[in-house]
Parts: structure tokens; sequence; C-alpha cells
């Protein structure tokens, strides 16, 4: 038998990104239909606004979208009410040890969560860190800290994750709910987290 020499290939990892937070905002849709079907707080993921410019119509029934284009950035993936109040969030994923960067965030994101804030709503990341297998949710106001610093001389581009061991807080994972962030958020709010 003889033995070939194996040549390898230097390669570079392409990361895609295109689907980055799906499980994630699956898990959260999951548990909005449980808080919904027990009545505990209604919460949607909110729709990103198209505009469809060309339809292909091959058959009455077979529409088909050829060409589309966002009319509108996004504001953040959820919102809705609970216990009287607006509740304003997005979903992020890192797959970092060590940090979410703050470019996975946009700003007009982080200025409509100000503004709904401003006006007394709850608002919050909720945050999985993929490699460590946990998920947290960060208040507002620890967000604005690190958006607002970042511009800075000197600035962190990122929130490090000390940051959400200190000052975020862990979601359990279950089955029913699969990610009670509510019991997270109660309290937070109340002030019995911590």
């Amino acid at each position: 038998m003889i033995d070939y020499p194996i040549k390898r290939k230097n390669r570079i990892k392409q990361t895609n990104y295109a689907n980055l937070g799906m499980t994630l905002e699956s898990d959260i849709e999951q548990t909005n239909r449980y808080y919904l079907s027990i009545g505990r707080a209604v919460i949607h993921k909110k729709p990103t606004p198209v505009q469809v410019v060309n339809v292909s119509y091959p058959a009455r029934n077979k529409a088909k979208i050829i060409e589309a284009y966002y009319k509108t950035p996004s504001t953040t993936d959820f919102n809705g009410i609970y216990k009287g109040r607006h509740i304003d969030f997005d979903a992020k994923e890192t797959n970092s040890l060590t940090s979410m960067p703050l470019k996975n965030i946009h700003p007009h994101q982080v200025e409509h969560l100000k503004e709904v804030r401003h006006h007394g709503g709850i608002v919050f990341l909720i945050v999985s860190f993929k490699r460590h297998g946990n998920y947290f949710v960060l208040p507002g106001t620890v967000l604005f800290e690190y958006w607002d610093r970042q511009t800075s001389e000197n600035g962190r581009k990122s929130i490090p994750y000390r940051a959400f061991i200190e000052r975020a807080y862990e979601v359990p994972i279950g089955y029913q709910p699969r990610l009670d962030y509510l019991k997270v958020i109660d309290g937070w709010i109340d002030g019995t987290n911590r």
C-alpha cells in the first residue's frame, strides 16, 4: 500500500450572519404564544415593512414575488403590552465568548428604544451567548450606557460578557415557557432581582 501525502488547503472560514438570531427569535415567539395562551401578556414579533415591486403570475393561484425592497428600517423585533405597560425589545445572538459587538445593533434601534423608555415603556435586549449556552435580559439603561460610550476616545465597541454577568439578568430555559423572560422582567421591575 502506498501512502500519499495529504495536501491541506489553508481555508479562511467565512462566517454567515444571514440566520444569526433565528433560533433565539423562534424560542421567543414560542414563549410569547405561551404567554398569550395563559393570558399573561400580549407580545408579538413585528413584521418587517416591505414594498413589493414586481410579482410574477405563472398561474392564477401561484403568485410569486420577484422583487421587493425594505420600505423603512425596522425598529425592534418584538413589542406588546405587559401589566399595563408597553414592552419593546430586540433579540441578539453572538458567537463570541467575551462580548457582544455593538455593531450587531443598529443606531435607529437604539433611538427607538430610548424614545419608548422616555414614554415609560419597558425596553431591553434578549441576548444569547451561543458558546456559553445562556441568555440574558440586558436592560435598556445598560445598553444606552455602552452605546453612548463607544463614540468617546478609546470607547469600547462591544459589551463585555462580564457586564452581562454583573448587570444583566440571566433568563431561565425551560419547556413551558421556553425562555421565561417575563419572570426576569418582574424581578427587575419590582427590585427583587439582585
